[in-house]
């Protein structure tokens, strides 16, 4: 008998909310219906479950199941704003768009899926970690994290652990990310902090763009690792940034990756389709289940 192998799909769900709230605003003239960016993410992820996984660069051979986790924001702040005081917050978010957060995580658990809502740590953070643990599972041929953050790239690892932009249909390996951004995925944190990130509020090294940066990086190394005399006094605050960038693998989602694996909706899900008035989700669930 052949040995069997996996493909785990990591998606950041606050990511897909406001991608599809936004969308939506483009044709629904203003009028935001209550569950609308909602019934867009599970869309999304229904697909993802309906096509199994078919993720370019994994043999189809000796695959099964699908394996997937959600990462969600439960709340926008987290330990980063006690380290930094202008990191980014919940100001500013739209109310339409805020009271969709908790009815996502609440939809996608009836609907089967797994989902990490996050409060002291970052969506991110819980990619991060899914990321990590799975790795250390032999049978896992693949981890695809669904999300065009930068933040995420510094997890990419060789072919194994790749990032997918679903909106642009591109995949990113090791090389791929070194390409786009000029140093290895594990030098992102290091590039960001030195040329900040501007959705996360804080601003990177004064005087030091991207290129430059990805030459320093090249050349010495991680932060730590430069002469004194290039950040002079600033380096204290890119090894702050840099704090900032670097994500966390540690959290304790799961400990096997049998427990991603999606075995279809719960009977809850039928309550929350009719809820939102999305019956087809109900019946694609029903059907990508084998029901």
């Amino acid at each position: 008998m052949s040995e069997r192998f996996y493909v785990v799909h990591l998606v950041d769900g606050t990511y897909e909310l406001f991608r599809h709230f936004y969308g939506l605003r483009r044709f629904n003239k203003g009028k935001d219906r209550p569950y609308g960016a909602v019934v867009g993410v599970l869309q999304t992820v229904l697909q993802m479950l309906e096509n199994g996984d078919r993720v370019k660069g994994s043999a189809s051979r000796g695959l099964v199941g699908t394996y997937l986790g959600v990462a969600t924001d439960h709340v926008i702040e987290s330990f980063r704003n006690r380290l930094w005081p202008d990191y980014k917050t919940g100001a500013g978010i739209e109310p339409a768009l805020f009271s969709q957060f908790h009815p996502l995580e609440e939809a996608l658990a009836a609907m089967g899926v797994v989902v990490w809502p996050m409060i002291e740590l970052e969506a991110d953070d819980a990619l991060a970690s899914a990321a990590h643990i799975a790795c250390q599972d032999k049978k896992v041929q693949k981890v695809a994290i669904w999300t065009p953050d930068k933040d995420l790239a510094q997890c990419v690892r060789g072919t194994r652990v790749v990032q997918i932009d679903g909106r642009r249909k591109t995949i990113r390996d090791a090389a791929g990310i070194r390409e786009k951004f000029g140093v290895s995925p594990q030098l992102i944190p290091d590039l960001l902090a030195l040329v900040g990130d501007a959705a996360d509020g804080y601003p990177g090294i004064p005087g030091i763009g991207a290129q430059t940066a990805a030459q320093l990086l090249n050349r010495y190394g991680q932060i730590e690792n430069f002469p004194s005399t290039i950040l002079g006094e600033q380096g204290d605050l890119a090894l702050l940034f840099k704090k900032l960038a670097t994500l966390r693998t540690n959290a304790p989602l799961f400990k096997k990756v049998e427990t991603l694996r999606w075995r279809g909706a719960t009977p809850a899900f039928a309550a929350w389709a009719d809820r939102m008035e999305a019956p087809r989700l109900l019946e694609r669930c029903e059907k990508a289940a084998g029901r």
